[in-house]
């Protein structure tokens, strides 16, 4: 075969065609991005792919048709999917009045870790909160064992514990209720529960990010009384 490139070699790419993969990091082209509805399937993928709290598609129609600000991917050039969070507001402002997000899943695929998309991903939630909702602070849950979250969320993204849920997960494991302010220092940040607090700091020996398992964070759906969109897995927690 001749070394001149072929019409193949040298066509233009197709109109809307994804841009060819570079060489290098896999993270040096991931861009973070506001989700689409075209963007729920390969987002389910990535859930099932990485956590064992899975949702039905409807759930996920539902935090974007409510709150289509807060829900975000990681794109790869190629336009797969690598990452999300699934994000939304919480109907209740809470004792002191306080309209608050929560973020009910997060997870980054496996291949693409320990490039700092988690934290990319939260933050850009976080902001959307804020902009959107005028939000006072962001909660989640996550799991008792794991470590690596709790790392990432306390020593990286500014979360305290708040609280401590028994037998929060299908499996009966507990939940740590963590909560971060967005509007600057909070009291109220710091949680009712020292507990809870000295335990969640002395469970994040692991490194942040860089040993992230997967399921960061998983929303358990009894409690918003929609069972048909109960985990489909009662696993004992990815990432730990």
């Amino acid at each position: 075969r001749s070394g001149a490139p072929s019409a193949r070699d040298t066509a233009a790419p197709r109109p809307g065609a994804p841009p060819p993969t570079l060489r290098g990091s896999p993270g040096a082209m991931v861009s973070i991005r506001r989700a689409t509805v075209d963007d729920l399937f390969q987002m389910q993928h990535c859930n099932l792919s990485c956590l064992p709290e899975n949702y039905q598609m409807k759930y996920y129609f539902y935090h974007i048709l409510s709150w289509p600000q807060l829900l975000h991917v990681a794109e790869d050039p190629r336009g797969k999917v690598v990452g999300y969070v699934l994000a939304k507001m919480e109907d209740d402002a809470g004792d002191a009045g306080e309209p608050h997000g929560h973020i009910t899943s997060l997870a980054v695929l496996r291949s693409h870790r320990k490039l700092g998309l988690a934290t990319k991903l939260m933050l850009a939630a976080e902001r959307a909160m804020v902009e959107s909702f005028a939000a006072e602070y962001v909660s989640l849950h996550v799991r008792r064992s794991n470590r690596a979250a709790i790392a990432l969320y306390t020593r990286t993204l500014g979360f305290t514990v708040h609280d401590v849920e028994a037998k929060y997960y299908a499996d009966a494991e507990d939940a740590f209720d963590m909560r971060k302010y967005l509007k600057g220092d909070r009291k109220g940040a710091k949680g009712k529960k020292a507990q809870g607090a000295d335990e969640a700091k002395g469970e994040a020996g692991a490194p942040a990010e860089e040993e992230l398992g997967g399921a960061i964070v998983e929303e358990r759906l009894a409690h918003m009384g929609i069972d048909e969109n109960a985990p489909a897995s009662n696993g004992d927690g990815a990432g730990a």
